[in-house]
């Protein structure tokens, strides 16, 4: 079972799986059917359309597997109602994992974040200390907390802190900053920063998440139990100013400008040697410069323009406030039938 299977990662993460021999059944409340980019998958699983604070335990028996990435998914939709975001984001995501334990479920594969580590000198691996800078991350880091001890011997429970996402997915996001900066330099032929792009950031590539949900499904049970790590590649660490150029590169006719030091100060360096001893054969296949080689082709093809390039249905935020706008959520994010 996948949760968020028409989202970003969960619309390519499907056929993966399924492209491996997995039987895949899918949950997803269908927040995000208006942001359909281009038809890139050949497999889309059964969906029960469901909010996943609504599972049962009876939806759960008979899975062997869930791979759990349905909440809300950035730091500017986790900020506008903290309180929600704390209810979905924690304490759904802990109620999921209870109930999957309940029901006979083998493993939990949750998608945590490199954003717990917030503000870090130097370079960080898992064992370091994690400083998380927004209720965002500090779900990702409590959930981590409250589900960790539930491991056992019938129940093995991981933890991929994924760097931040980038690429192609026909659920394209346009709120992530590698496919945003490569938007607004094929809409707008220029790539303004509102900041001097100093801040490091871990990046990587959806289709090499998915790989790395497989191969952590298809690991030996006691070689994931209980474990946290890192989903990336240590050559993905870049400045933001490093993938603001990369872009240039690519689309030299865009202007690049830099502004002064912004108020996010975020940044961190991360170590990525666990996830290659965890699961070995484990390597990215994609880097930056790579992923926009690829956005530019697909944004060729859908002709993409600034009117679709700021259409709601691929920024989380601009999505949900519409959704909540015109009633068709309530302020709890459930939908409301007519």
């Amino acid at each position: 079972m996948v949760t968020g299977t028409e989202g970003y990662l969960g619309s390519v993460l499907a056929p993966e799986l399924a492209h491996a021999g997995h039987d895949v059944v899918a949950v997803d409340t269908g927040f995000y059917k208006a942001g359909w980019l281009y038809n890139g998958v050949d497999f889309t699983p059964k969906t029960l359309v469901q909010d996943v604070r609504r599972l049962t335990a009876d939806d759960l028996r008979g899975v062997d597997a869930v791979v759990h990435m349905a909440e809300l998914s950035n730091d500017p939709l986790g900020e506008f109602n903290p309180a929600l975001t704390r209810s979905i984001n924690h304490g759904g995501s802990v109620r999921l994992a209870t109930l999957a334990k309940e029901a006979g479920v083998g493993r939990f594969v949750y998608m945590s974040s490199c954003s717990v580590y917030g503000v870090a000198e130097g370079v960080v691996d898992e064992s370091s200390p994690i400083d998380p800078q927004t209720v965002y991350a500090e779900c990702k880091a409590m959930v981590e907390r409250d589900v960790r001890p539930m491991a056992d011997a019938s129940f093995s429970p991981t933890f991929l802190r994924n760097a931040t996402a980038f690429g192609a997915s026909p659920r394209m996001r346009f709120d992530l900053v590698l496919n945003n900066l490569a938007g607004l330099a094929w809409t707008t032929r220029r790539i303004a920063m509102t900041s001097d792009g100093t801040p490091w950031r871990p990046l990587v590539h959806a289709l090499d998440i998915a790989r790395a949900i497989r191969m952590t499904l298809e690991a030996p049970a006691d070689a994931v139990r209980g474990q946290i790590y890192n989903v990336g590649s240590d050559e993905q660490n870049y400045q933001v100013r490093e993938i603001a150029e990369i872009i240039g590169d690519a689309l030299p006719e865009a202007e690049l400008s830099f502004g002064a030091s912004g108020g996010d100060n975020r940044s961190y360096r991360v170590s990525f040697d666990r996830i290659r001893e965890v699961l070995p054969g484990f390597e990215c296949a994609w880097n930056a410069r790579t992923g926009v080689e690829q956005l530019l082709s697909v944004f060729e093809a859908v002709d993409l323009d600034a009117d679709l390039f700021l259409s709601r249905g691929f920024t989380r935020l601009a999505q949900l406030d519409y959704l909540r706008r015109t009633g068709q959520v309530d302020d709890e994010l459930f939908w409301r039938m007519p």
